[in-house]
């Protein structure tokens, strides 16, 4: 897909579409009404008589119009102008793709960044728009032996803005959406990829395919030898009861002066998760290839990073393995010793990914990062406390979290934070070990953090738990992306900002 931004009268535009928006009821935007002034108020004429509403949703393609050099212009509705938000945009922009991309129309110019909403300027809504597009757009067809291919598929959207003074502005913010959605789209596909293809050695490949593209990208592979020198005992004794080999994966992205300390991302990347002996329920257990969409989410913002050629460096720490049930597989009451010496009593064989997150967490401390930022389809309990609109936030640092949430809200992939307070360490006691790995039933998702935080004391550290956001289910099941755009923004707003 080939984006361009450019300024200029829709009915002077000679394209295969001119995309305009009307409000409910029968208000026409503002680049609609050039269009309906220049054809002598030939789309007035056909709403008022009830051709176009502009209820959210609805659309109404239109050929030949009088006194315009388009083949075609497509209405969109877009609800009542006063509720008009970023949801609304988002949804006017991916019902304006897939209705160009069935109606096969190769090329297009959006006058729909020219939409208002309260609070937000054109370069927001140009990087929105393309986000939204490849978002519309983006197909699962690695495993499918006959994938369905359209014959005239959208190849070319032109943003229009009204004024040439933020050309340069909007077209840095449409390589931010480019790279996003890159990144994003790469976690998916990463994410949608069944457990006996993308397994921790694939994920390895990957990783070395990825830093391939890039010079300034550098990947090591830590093997179960490497880690077993590294005392990595909690990482190890997930792996235990599968047949396929963990993986540590580091990647290196250096964009600025090797002096600069960098910035932490530790990836969940549990390939497959059966539950180990505590096993899970059938119903939905295919749904358990997601629990490596921290590992893949980490790996899309390592690509959105690379392809804008940030001025900072990363270090992306990816600990992946199955857990599965084997006669070498973790035991309720087992105990194993993790890489910063802390005992570690498993009461649930379920709760294994806070067990290869604490070693690699204790693993990147040696980098002495600015920030260190774990991502992790952690708990059941953040989908019941935020459902899948909100990530859970938890940090041992305010202005991390605040830099965090910030983010989340400048580019709409929202997290909340839930208190990280000393009392609820009190559930993690036991009476065999330093720490026991889960906490009870109450405030799972804070308990798990707490967990973790025992490993990061020395550093500036958060957790984003996407268990309820990584993915959706039920008939439109797949992946997300999320968050690689709050973690791509988040490393944007360092830059922006001067921080290291």
């Amino acid at each position: 897909m080939e984006f361009l931004v450019k300024s200029g009268n829709p009915e002077k535009q000679r394209t295969a579409c001119i995309v305009v928006g009307v409000f409910e009821p029968r208000r026409l935007s503002v680049a609609a009404e050039q269009l309906d002034k220049a054809s002598d108020g030939y789309i007035s004429s056909l709403t008022r008589r009830g051709d176009m509403e502009g209820t959210s949703g609805q659309t109404l393609l239109l050929y030949n119009i009088p006194n315009t050099l388009c083949d075609r212009v497509l209405l969109v509705g877009c609800g009542k102008e006063r509720d008009f938000d970023i949801n609304q945009y988002r949804k006017v922009i991916a019902t304006a793709t897939m209705t160009l991309n069935d109606g096969g129309a190769m090329e297009a110019v959006y006058y729909l960044p020219e939409l208002n909403i309260r609070g937000r300027d054109i370069p927001w809504k140009i990087c929105q728009a393309v986000l939204s597009v490849k978002n519309a757009l983006y197909t699962y067809n690695e495993t499918k032996s006959n994938p369905s291919q359209l014959r005239r598929p959208l190849r070319k959207i032109i943003l229009s803005i009204p004024s040439r003074r933020e050309l340069s502005t909007c077209e840095q913010m449409l390589e931010a959406g480019q790279a996003i959605s890159a990144g994003s789209d790469l976690a998916k596909t990463l994410a949608n990829l069944p457990g006996n293809i993308c397994t921790p050695t694939y994920l390895a490949e990957e990783a070395k395919k990825l830093s391939s593209q890039f010079e300034n990208l550098a990947v090591q592979i830590l093997e179960e030898s490497d880690m077993e020198k590294l005392g990595m005992g909690a990482l190890l004794s997930v792996s235990r009861g599968s047949e396929e080999p963990a993986k540590l994966i580091v990647l290196d992205y250096t964009g600025t002066d090797k002096s600069v300390k960098p910035v932490a991302l530790v990836g969940k990347g549990l390939t497959f998760d059966a539950g180990g002996i505590s096993l899970k329920p059938a119903a939905a257990m295919d749904e358990m290839k997601y629990d490596m969409c921290g590992a893949a989410s980490v790996l899309g913002t390592v690509l959105a990073c690379a392809q804008l050629k940030l001025p900072i460096n990363l270090k992306a720490v990816i600990p992946s393995s199955e857990n599965l049930p084997d006669g070498k597989a973790n035991k309720p009451g087992d105990i194993v010793t993790s890489m910063l010496g802390l005992t570690i009593e498993i009461l649930n064989t379920d709760a294994e990914g806070r067990l290869i997150l604490c070693d690699a967490l204790t693993y990147v401390e040696q980098f002495e990062p600015s920030v260190v930022i774990d991502i992790a389809t952690l708990t059941g309990a953040c989908v019941v406390a935020l459902g899948k609109q909100a990530h859970g936030l938890l940090s041992n640092h305010n202005p991390l979290a605040h830099d965090l949430l910030n983010a989340g809200k400048t580019i709409g992939d929202r997290a909340w934070e839930l208190p990280l307070w000393e009392e609820y360490q009190e559930q993690l006691k036991s009476n065999f070990a330093d720490v026991a790995n889960i906490g009870g039933r109450d405030a799972g998702t804070i308990t798990a953090a707490c967990f973790l935080s025992r490993f990061t004391k020395k550093m500036r550290w958060a957790h984003l738990d996407i268990a309820g956001t990584a993915w959706t289910s039920g008939h439109q099941k797949g992946a997300t992306g999320r968050p690689v755009a709050l973690l791509t923004q988040f490393l944007l707003d360092r830059v922006y900002n001067n921080k290291h």
